[in-house]
């Protein structure tokens, strides 16, 4: 199976600008599962209300999943891309799961991080697995990284692979990564987006690239640089994901004693 990212740099509120630029470098893709960043054509650092009402969309109806669906079946991939989503007076930062033969379904992400608690709603879908033929994959969306339940809810779901859309702005994610993937025994794509926002006066918000393909072994298979944009495709083989076995003695899953985790 040919999985990987596309790390990149959207304009704030150029929707149909950045997936033109998107759909562009696909071409150039040949994968059967590309994640892309938390909130990839909207652009990420929000300034008011106004904006999010603007720039969120209805999923599966909106523009942007529209656009994602066509290039999901013209590249005959499978695509997990970040978009605000506008649900009745609710809006979330979401992740939708787009594949050739059409919509598989939206993840909102569980756990909001600085500014976007002014803007979005916690998500409410909790964590779900589809399967895409030759894996099973989950989602979650970048700061869920720093809750192991999240990783850890995915792999008892069945997920081989943790997509993870992200608009990474502290350090610690991809050095960390290596670790949930190792707990869990799963792959894992995370998305990062490189570039900068400072809008409205606020501070400036950088972001630290280094998006990364990483093993059920804890093994980074391919990892970006911090400051460029960057498409990496990397041949893994799902099945490694299902193997929980850490000795003879010992089954990652199994030998977990939930009576004394609470």
């Amino acid at each position: 199976m040919r999985v990987g990212y596309y790390q990149n740099n959207p304009e704030f509120g150029k929707v149909a600008e950045n997936v033109d630029r998107i759909a562009a470098k696909l071409e150039d893709a040949e994968a059967d599962l590309l994640v892309l960043p938390e909130l990839c054509a909207s652009g990420y650092q929000f300034v008011s209300m106004d904006e999010v009402r603007a720039l969120a969309e209805p999923i599966p109806a909106g523009q942007t999943t529209k656009r994602l669906l066509d290039l999901a079946k013209r590249r005959q991939m499978v695509i997990v891309a970040g978009v605000p989503e506008q649900a009745g007076a609710a809006y979330y930062n979401s992740a939708v799961v787009v594949a050739p033969q059409g919509f598989i379904g939206s993840y909102r992400k569980t756990h909001l991080f600085f500014e976007e608690t002014l803007y979005f709603t916690p998500g409410d879908t909790g964590f779900h697995v589809w399967d895409i033929g030759p894996a099973k994959i989950g989602v979650m969306i970048c700061f869920d990284w720093y809750y192991p339940e999240a990783a850890r809810a995915l792999a008892l779901k069945g997920a081989d692979i943790i997509c993870h859309p992200s608009n990474l702005v502290l350090p610690n994610c991809p050095d960390s990564m290596p670790v949930r993937c190792l707990e869990n025994r799963v792959f894992a794509v995370t998305c990062n987006r490189t570039g900068s926002e400072a809008r409205g006066g606020k501070d400036r918000l950088t972001y630290i690239g280094n998006s990364e393909v990483v093993s059920p072994r804890g093994a980074i298979l391919q990892r970006a640089p911090r400051d460029q944009e960057a498409l990496c495709v990397v041949d893994i083989d799902p099945a490694e994901a299902r193997n929980k076995s850490l000795t003879p003695y010992n089954d990652l899953l199994k030998d977990r004693r939930e009576t004394f985790y609470r």
